[in-house]
C-alpha cells in the first residue's frame, strides 16, 4: 500500500523574488518506513533556484503515514511536486478556498482543477485548493479526471475571503478501476492474493471473501453449498483459517450461510494452497490469512446492508489527534423470520373434520428455526513508531426443530466462539517486532429430547490463552531473517448428560464426559529469504512442534520447509517447494476440542512437494500451473459421528484408525485481476487421493471371497473439478456469473450408502447385493451456475447498491448418495429401485447497501 500524506508542509516564495508565470518544482522524496522524509532530489533543474531550494527545504518537513507491504512499514521513493503560483496583481482582490471531493465516497481528488477566467488553481493531496479572484462574480469551471464537470458562479465582496467545498460526480460509479497495488514480493509456492471486489462481488458468494475460496484451484466440496474446502485431497479440518493472524475454528454461518466476519472487515485474502511457508504450523491443507483492512484516516467511514437473509453495519472513525482509529461490524440474521416461516408453513398445523362433525387438528412437523449473529471491533493506536490493536471478534449460531407439542422429539445444534487478541508491533534493532496474546473460548452444542421427559445435551467446549511473538529484519538487500514463536494453553470440557449419555462405564480414556483436559502447544521457528542472485530466491525454514496433553506423552514435531523461486525471464517464473507438516487427529469438521481429544494417539504426517510456474505475458493476464504430489505418510481423520454418538468410543479406541495414503494433482488457473471495467478468472483442478485400506472382497451373491487391502480412492476424491467466474460493470449495471463443475465422488458409503447391484437371492427373488470396496461406482458429475447483477447511484455523501446474488440458480441438485429400495406398482411383482438423495441447494440474496 503506498504511504499517505500525514503532515503537509507548505513552501513559501522567498522574501523579494518575482516571478510571473506558475512553476512547478518536481521532486522525488525518499519516505522511511516510519514515515519520515530522509532524502529529498530535484527531478527536474529548470526551475529558478530559489524556489528549488524553497521546495526541498518545504519537502523535508513532510510527515507520511508509511507504505506497507504485507501489512509491514516499508522504505519508499515516491514523486512529488510543489506549485508555485506568481504574487497576484496589484488592486483589490477576494480570496475562494476550498476542497474539491468526490461525490457519494467523499473522497478528496487531487489534480483537480478549479479555473476562473485566467485564474487557475489545482487540488492538492487532500483536495484543497487557494485562488484568488477579483472581487465581484466569477464563473467557475471545475474538471477532474474521470468525473463530469461542474459549472457554477460565485460572488465574492473586496477583501473577502470564502471557504467552499465542491463535489463531483463520477462519470460511471466503477468498482473495477485499475489501482497500482504493492503487494509484498512472491516467495510462496502456491500464494494466491485477491483484494477487494475480487472478495466481495463474486456471484454466488454472498459478498463473503471466505467463500471465493471455494472457486480456487486445487479445492473440492464436500457437497454442494457447503463451504467447507478439501485442499488437495485432505479433510476440511485439514486447513487452517486465520483473520489478521488469529485462527477462527468455525468459517461459516449454519455450514452453509455467510462467513463470520463482516466482508468490509477484510481488505486482502492470500491462500496458500500448497506447501504453506513455515509460519504456519499445525496442519496438513493449506492457509488462508484474511487480512483485516487497514485504518483510514481521512474521515468516518462506513457501510449498513439489509437482504434477505440478514442486515449488517460497519463503522470507522478515526481520532487523529490522538492517532486512533475505532472500528466496529455487526451482523444478524432474521432467518427465523423469513425462511423458517416459509418451512414452518409448509409443515404447520392443519385441521380436519371427521364424520361425526368434530374438528382435530393435527399439530404438523416439529418447527425448524435457524437464526445467527456476529461481532468484529478493532481500536488500533499509534504508539511512536509503531502500533498497538486490540481485535475482538465472536459468532453464535443456532439451527434446529423444536417441538409443537410436547410428545414430539425435537433438538438442535449451537455453535459459538469468542475471540480477543492484543498486538503491538514496533521498529527494534533494525527491524520489527511483533508480540500478540489472544484469549479465546469456542462452544459446540447438541441438544436433543425424546417427548418432554428425556433431554439430553452433548457439550465440546474450549478455552485458551496463546502467546505469540515475532521478529523480522532485513540484514541485507540479499538476506532478510524471520524468527517467530507461539506458545497456546487450552482446557477442555466433554459433557454428555441425559439420552446423549451412552449405557455402560464411562470412566475410560475415551469416556463421554471428559471434564478437565489440559493441553499445552508450542512452536518455535525460523525463515530466511536468500537472494543469491537478481533472478533467484530461496526461501529455507524450520519449524518446531509440541503437543503435549495433560497426563500424556510429548510429541515433538520437526518441521523443514524450502522454496525456489527463479525468473527465467522478466514475464515467466518457474518455482518448486517441498515440507515436511504434521497435526493431530482430525474430525472432518473443526469442532472445539477436536485437536486434544485423540492427542494420545500421537500426530499425522505429510510430505508436501510442489512445482510449477506463473507466466505474466500482460499486466492484465496471470497464468499460474502447478504439479503436486502429498505422501501422508500417517493419517488420523476421524468422522464427526465418532466424536458425538456412540460409534466414538469404538473409532477412537480401533486400531485401524491409523491410516496412509497419498494425493496427486495439476492445478492451471487463468486470471484477469481488477482493472478497468471487468475481472475474472478459470481454474482447472486434476486431483487423485488414496488411502490404504483393508476390505472384503465379496462374490455375485454378496459372499466374502477373500481379505484384500491397497491404496483405494478417498471418500471426497473429485478427480476434475472447473470454475469459471466473470463480472463486467456496464454503463447501467455490474453483471456476474460463476460456473462450476466437478465429477462425482466415490460411493463408498462413509456417507450415504455403498453402491449395490441388481441380483437374486437363494430363492430367485430380486435382491440389492452388495459389492466391495474397491468395486463401487462414482456418484454423477454436478454443473451449477451463479449469477449476480447490482446497480449503484451516486449521491452527494454516500453510495446505494442494490444487489440479486443467488447460489445455484439452474436449480440443479447435487446427488450425495443413491438410496437402494424397492417397489411394487400396482398389479405387478415387487421390483428394486434406485433413488436418487439430493436437494437443489438454493442461496438467493437481495439486498441494498449504502456506503460513506
Amino acid at each position: 500500500m503506498p504511504p499517505t500524506l500525514r503532515e503537509d508542509a507548505p513552501a513559501r516564495v522567498p522574501d523579494g523574488f518575482a516571478f510571473t508565470v506558475p512553476v512547478v518544482v518536481e521532486l522525488e522524496l525518499t519516505v522511511s518506513e516510519a514515515g519520515d522524509v530522509t532524502e529529498a532530489t530535484l527531478v527536474i533543474g529548470d526551475a529558478p533556484p530559489e524556489l528549488a531550494t524553497a521546495a526541498l527545504d518545504a519537502a523535508r518537513r513532510l510527515r507520511f503515514h508509511p507504505a506497507t507491504s504485507g501489512g509491514t512499514p516499508v522504505a519508499v521513493r515516491l514523486p512529488y511536486s510543489y506549485r508555485f503560483e506568481p504574487p497576484a496583481a496589484p488592486g483589490p482582490r477576494a480570496l475562494l478556498t476550498g476542497r474539491v471531493r468526490q461525490k457519494g465516497t467523499r473522497k478528496p481528488i487531487a489534480g483537480a482543477t478549479v479555473r476562473a477566467g485566467e485564474a487557475t488553481a489545482e487540488t492538492d493531496a487532500q483536495g484543497r485548493f487557494r485562488l484568488e479572484l477579483p472581487p465581484g462574480t466569477s464563473e467557475l469551471k471545475v474538471t477532474a479526471p474521470g468525473h463530469q464537470l461542474l459549472f457554477l458562479k460565485e460572488t465574492l465582496e473586496e477583501r473577502q475571503q470564502l471557504e467552499v467545498l465542491y463535489a463531483l460526480a463520477p462519470l460511471s460509479v466503477n468498482p473495477y478501476e485499475t489501482v497500482v497495488r504493492g503487494d509484498r514480493p512472491r516467495t510462496e509456492v502456491s500464494r494466491i492474493t485477491l483484494h477487494e471486489q475480487e472478495l466481495r462481488e463474486v456471484p454466488g458468494t454472498m459478498g463473503d471473501p471466505f467463500r471465493v475460496v471455494m472457486l480456487m484451484p486445487g479445492v473440492t466440496t464436500l457437497a454442494s453449498g457447503l463451504s467447507y474446502p478439501v485442499v488437495r485431497g485432505v479433510q476440511p479440518s485439514a486447513s487452517a483459517f486465520f483473520v489478521d493472524g488469529v485462527r477462527v475454528p468455525f468459517l461459516y454461518h449454519l455450514l452453509v450461510g455467510n462467513a463470520v466476519v463482516h466482508p468490509d472487515f477484510i481488505d486482502t485474502l492470500d491462500f496458500q494452497v500448497g506447501v504453506p511457508s513455515a509460519r504456519y504450523g499445525s496442519l496438513l491443507g493449506g492457509a488462508v490469512d484474511a487480512h483485516v483492512s487497514r485504518p483510514r484516516e481521512d474521515g468516518v467511514r462506513g457501510s449498513a446492508y439489509v437482504d434477505l437473509i440478514n442486515s449488517g453495519v460497519f463503522l470507522e472513525v478515526p481520532l487523529p489527534d490522538s492517532g486512533t482509529t475505532i472500528t466496529a461490524a455487526a451482523r444478524i440474521s432474521y432467518t427465523g423470520l423469513v425462511v423458517t416461516r416459509v418451512a414452518n408453513s409448509v409443515n404447520g398445523p392443519s385441521s380436519y373434520t371427521a364424520s361425526d362433525g368434530t374438528t382435530y387438528t393435527d399439530p404438523g412437523e416439529p418447527k425448524l428455526y435457524a437464526d445467527y449473529w456476529d461481532y468484529q471491533a478493532r481500536v488500533e493506536q499509534r504508539v511512536g513508531e509503531g502500533r498497538v490493536r486490540l481485535l475482538a471478534l465472536g459468532t453464535s449460531d443456532a439451527v434446529g426443530l423444536s417441538a409443537r407439542i410436547p410428545e414430539q422429539d425435537a433438538g438442535g445444534v449451537a455453535l459459538l466462539f469468542h475471540r480477543l487478541d492484543l498486538r503491538g508491533r514496533h521498529p527494534f534493532a533494525g527491524g520489527e517486532a511483533e508480540v500478540g496474546l489472544t484469549l479465546g473460548y469456542d462452544r459446540l452444542g447438541l441438544h436433543f429430547a425424546s417427548g418432554a421427559d428425556n433431554p439430553g445435551t452433548y457439550e465440546l467446549r474450549q478455552g485458551g490463552v496463546t502467546l505469540r511473538t515475532g521478529y523480522t529484519r532485513e540484514l541485507s538487500s540479499a538476506l532478510t531473517l524471520e524468527v517467530f514463536g507461539q506458545l497456546e494453553r487450552r482446557s477442555a470440557d466433554v459433557v454428555a448428560t441425559g439420552v446423549l449419555r451412552p449405557v455402560g462405564p464411562v470412566d475410560g480414556r475415551d469416556a463421554f464426559s471428559r471434564p478437565g483436559i489440559l493441553a499445552t502447544f508450542a512452536g518455535v521457528g525460523a525463515q530466511l529469504t536468500l537472494r543469491p542472485a537478481a533472478r533467484w530466491t530461496l526461501v529455507p525454514g524450520l519449524r518446531l512442534d509440541s503437543y503435549h496433553g495433560f497426563g500424556l506423552d510429548t510429541h515433538v514435531a520437526v518441521e523443514p520447509r524450502l522454496a525456489v523461486r527463479h525468473l527465467l525471464t522478466d514475464a515467466l517464473t518457474l518455482k518448486a517447494g517441498t515440507g515436511l507438516y504434521h497435526q493431530p487427529a482430525t474430525v472432518l469438521l473443526p469442532v472445539p476440542a477436536g485437536e486434544m481429544l485423540a492427542l494420545e494417539r500421537g500426530l499425522q504426517r505429510a510430505v508436501q512437494l510442489s512445482a510449477g510456474a506463473e507466466w505474466r505475458p500482460d499486466p492484465e493476464l496471470e497464468v499460474s500451473a502447478e504439479a503436486y504430489f502429498n505422501r501422508l505418510s500417517r493419517t488420523l481423520e476421524f468422522n464427526f459421528e465418532d466424536v458425538v454418538s456412540n460409534v466414538r468410543r469404538r473409532g477412537l479406541e480401533a486400531e485401524d484408525v491409523e491410516g496412509r495414503g497419498y494425493s496427486y494433482g495439476v492445478e492451471l488457473m487463468v486470471r484477469r485481476p481488477l482493472g478497468r471495467r471487468w475481472f475474472g478468472w478459470l481454474t482447472y483442478g486434476f486431483n487423485q487421493s488414496r488411502r490404504f485400506e483393508r476390505y472384503s472382497r465379496l462374490g455375485p451373491q454378496g459372499e466374502e471371497l477373500e481379505q484384500a487391502e491397497g491404496y483405494l480412492p478417498y471418500v471426497f476424491e473429485q478427480a476434475h473439478s472447473v470454475n469459471a467466474a466473470l463480472s463486467y460493470r456496464f454503463a447501467f449495471a455490474t453483471v456476474g456469473a460463476v460456473a462450476h463443475f466437478n465429477t462425482g465422488r466415490p460411493e463408498s458409503g462413509q456417507f450415504g450408502y455403498r453402491t449395490r447391484r441388481p441380483g437374486n437371492d437363494a430363492e430367485g427373488n430380486e435382491e440389492w447385493m452388495p459389492v466391495d470396496r474397491e468395486s463401487v461406482d462414482r456418484l454423477p458429475a454436478f454443473f451449477r451456475l451463479d449469477v449476480r447483477a447490482s446497480h449503484s447511484w451516486v449521491f452527494d455523501r454516500f453510495v446505494l447498491d442494490a444487489y440479486l446474488d443467488v447460489f445455484n440458480i439452474t436449480a440443479r441438485s447435487e446427488v450425495v448418495s443413491y438410496e437402494y429400495g424397492y417397489e411394487a406398482p400396482p398389479g405387478q411383482p415387487v421390483g428394486l429401485k434406485k433413488s436418487k438423495i439430493g436437494l437443489p441447494v438454493i442461496l438467493p440474496t437481495l439486498g441494498v447497501k449504502g456506503t460513506f
